[in-house]
């Protein structure tokens, strides 16, 4: 059934750019020509050939992770970040690529600037951290399938997207979108210690539905200040294009 649920997602998700490409011969501008090339950029490498190197590599990755002399819960934490600064190397440098797919630097994005640094540290990954921190913290408590966490957080970064991101139909996008997130955290689930060692209870099919909320309920203590530092405090602009 895992598989049958992500077969389908895959398959809504090459969708996706394919509308894209769709709009841009509709509107022939550079502008949709440059997004449309990018998201299918970020598909090809990100979800394709870096889900790929995690599928394969998972058995490898969770005896790595667990030989190292951490708790559990910062190798988690810490794991995630590592991945979606890795996920944001391939959206900045798609941002970057923009005069080899026709559009002039600020024309066409997908991210809010095309400094690296700048995106993680006050744009994205800063955002992401209070996240993986309270899904680890439902993760102590439920025993989630790596899968449940996949799509729980995929769905996460949909609501992000719409919220922060100012992508009003990222709905639209979810199958990717539950890529591009869920990949953030999947083997670092699926890398965690058994639920005896963590102390966490088998978690039901209503757990999951109750994870979105949960996570974001957890994770606005942490997020609140966060933005009001980068937003008020330091009144850094939302987008640099």
């Amino acid at each position: 059934m895992q598989r049958i649920v992500v077969a389908a997602l895959l398959v809504l998700a090459l969708l996706f750019p394919g509308f894209m490409h769709l709009v841009a011969i509709h509107e022939d501008s550079a502008m949709a020509w440059g997004i449309a090339r990018m998201a299918t950029g970020l598909i090809v490498l990100w979800i394709f050939l870096g889900g790929s190197l995690m599928y394969r590599y998972r058995h490898a990755a969770r005896r790595l992770v667990q030989s190292i002399r951490l708790g559990w819960r910062l190798k988690f934490v810490l794991f995630c970040i590592v991945l979606a600064c890795i996920e944001e190397m391939v959206t900045v440098g798609m941002t970057n690529l923009a005069p080899l797919f026709g559009a002039r630097i600020g024309e066409a994005y997908i991210t809010a600037s095309t400094n690296y640094f700048d995106v993680v540290l006050l744009h994205s990954v800063i955002v992401f951290v209070p996240l993986f921190i309270a899904l680890m913290l439902l993760l102590s408590r439920y025993d989630l399938s790596p899968f449940a966490v996949f799509l729980v957080f995929g769905v996460v970064g949909t609501i992000c997207e719409a919220i922060f991101a100012g992508r009003a139909g990222a709905a639209i996008g979810f199958p990717m979108w539950a890529f591009v997130y869920g990949l953030m955290v999947w083997l670092p689930a699926y890398s965690l210690p058994p639920a005896a060692q963590r102390g966490a209870r088998p978690a039901r099919w209503f757990h999951a539905l109750l994870a979105v909320p949960a996570v974001f309920i957890l994770a606005m203590p942490m997020l609140l200040p966060i933005v009001y530092v980068i937003e008020v405090v330091l009144e850094h602009p939302s987008i640099h294009f």
